[in-house]
């Protein structure tokens, strides 16, 4: 497999956590007299096989480590960035929480909240430098990487079929010529769930990776400099192709992921034909396909080229799912994020969340169509950027899908994504 170039364009994340239980957050390490050791962990997954396998995985490491607990809480996923940092600014944060690296996370370090991780050589080797760059500060690394997820189009094969669709869109010319197709055929073309709006904003974000270079990208993310004409290119491209009418009735009142009248659920139950979104979507969309089985007929095709960019073929957007250790978490927080990256254990990570596991050694166990053809192009685009939302931390990622999400309204433009971005840089 080709060397792994994850998020070249800078990076950090941001995801659960988890915490002192029965002692809470700041201020105890999680010991008590006995020796034994409590700890609480926050995720994102309420039901399903995700759900299970953080039951299975804290059950097996307190098999092999007498003496330590780990609690559990289930949040979800729209209301976890809320009540995490809610939690480390009370300092009453868990000891293990989701992260996805960016901003958020060196938000996160800057405030002391979070503690350098203790890698050992198997995990280091097996999941190699680039994916953990997202989460190295300062030469400290604060995220174990779980899964790497770049973005793409999903869609469903039989609805192509019923279309009359028989090639997949390589142009922004071809995707609308394909919108027209469904929508003769009677079909939402693509769901999209801007009630929550980063999905949304997921398209500007796009649209911006076509037309902004890696060079500007990466001079936007170290000065938070907004002032090159690829931003509002991005956004005026963004408003000619929503003039297309491609989005489900009422998308800005759809949620992504919460049943079967999500986007997700739109695409599970083909009440749509397409959805953009990241590598974790094929595990989402089988949680609310009827039988809560797999789509069978789900393909995958990277987001289309748009002329006049200067964004370089091939490259891809996504981000990373990782876990961090509070600032008091006992060193049991690190030994049980280790016991996560073994081959067996990550191989029932991806198995679980139908996703791209980050160890190069469980990859092979990943055989769903969709997501084999993600990974392959993946392994080929020349740099991964981060969503920019992770990228650009919480106020700036907040302004940027607030301003999409009023362009695709009618209530914005182009400009004003620009300018909310930058006014929202400015109070850092």
């Amino acid at each position: 497999m080709k060397a792994r170039k994850l998020l070249a364009v800078s990076a950090a994340m941001v995801m659960g956590a988890a915490g002192l239980t029965a002692c809470g957050g700041g201020g105890d390490d999680g010991g008590s007299a006995s020796g034994d050791v409590e700890m609480t962990l926050w995720h994102n997954s309420t039901t399903g096989p995700g759900k299970a396998y953080w039951e299975d995985m804290v059950s097996a490491f307190a098999a092999e480590n007498a003496g330590v607990t780990i609690k559990l809480q289930a949040i979800q996923n729209e209301d976890m960035d809320g009540k995490l940092q809610t939690a480390l600014n009370s300092g009453d944060a868990p000891d293990l929480f989701m992260a996805r690296g960016g901003g958020k996370l060196n938000a996160v370090v800057e405030a002391g909240q979070a503690q350098p991780l203790t890698i050992d050589d198997a995990t280091r080797t097996a999941v190699g430098d680039a994916a953990f760059s997202a989460f190295t500060i300062d030469d400290e690394v604060y995220g174990m990487p779980m899964s790497i997820l770049p973005g793409g189009i999903y869609y469903s094969k039989d609805l192509f079929a019923q279309a009359g669709i028989t090639e997949l869109p390589t142009t922004i010319e071809d995707l609308e010529a394909v919108v027209e197709q469904l929508k003769a055929a009677d079909i939402a073309p693509i769901a999209l769930g801007a009630k929550d709006a980063w999905p949304a904003a997921h398209w500007y974000y796009f649209f911006a990776l076509r037309a902004c270079s890696q060079e500007t990208l990466d001079a936007a993310t170290a000065e938070m400099t907004f002032d090159d004409p690829c931003w509002t290119k991005a956004g005026d491209d963004l408003a000619a192709f929503s003039a297309t009418e491609p989005f489900n009735e009422g998308f800005l009142t759809t949620s992504a992921q919460q049943g079967a009248g999500s986007s997700a659920g739109l695409l599970a139950n083909h009440q749509a034909a397409m959805e953009l979104m990241g590598a974790w979507d094929p595990g989402v969309i089988a949680s609310l396909t009827p039988d809560e089985k797999s789509l069978p007929d789900l393909g995958w095709f990277p987001f289309p080229t748009v002329s006049g960019g200067e964004g370089a073929e091939g490259a891809m957007m996504g981000g990373l799912d990782g876990m961090s250790c509070s600032k008091d978490a006992p060193a049991e927080c690190s030994e049980f994020l280790n016991f996560l990256m073994t081959q067996e254990n990550q191989e029932a990570y991806a198995t679980a969340f139908q996703t791209l596991p980050a160890s190069q050694d469980a990859q092979a166990v990943v055989t769903d169509p969709a997501l084999k053809d993600v990974l392959a192009t993946y392994n080929e685009a020349p740099y991964v950027s981060l969503w920019l939302d992770t990228l650009y931390g919480q106020n700036v990622g907040n302004a940027l899908n607030a301003g999409v999400v009023n362009l695709l309204a009618g209530e914005g433009d182009s400009d004003a994504i620009v300018q909310g971005v930058v006014d929202a840089a400015a109070k850092e």
